[in-house]
């Protein structure tokens, strides 16, 4: 069975098997994560909020507030959004709250 990285943003979903038989007819399992539901964030805290600039990367953002740049699915969960390229549109402003990380 597999186990995620504390740091993941999947880290505490469980992991769930389904047993299906294959081409040949053989049952196989197959592993998979549960549904992630996104945290509220809205009664947290706003830190900071950034405006992103010309050719800034969101993990570079995500180091400079958070000190790891592997955490820059807080950033997409606390502005709710999926895609961490929806974060860095030039001139978007991002909100900086990390407190359910």
């Amino acid at each position: 069975m597999t186990t995620y990285d504390p740091k993941c943003r999947y880290s505490g979903v469980e992991i769930a098997e389904l047993t299906a038989p294959d081409a040949d007819g053989q049952e196989r399992t197959i592993a998979y994560s549960r549904r992630r539901i996104i945290p509220d964030y809205g009664d947290q805290p706003v830190l900071a909020e950034h405006r992103v600039a010309e050719g800034e990367r969101l993990d570079v953002v995500t180091a400079r507030y958070a000190g790891d740049p592997e955490r820059f699915w807080m950033l997409c969960d606390a502005n709710t959004v999926l895609a961490p390229a929806e974060l860095e549109v030039v001139g978007r402003v991002i909100r900086i709250s990390m407190a359910k990380g």
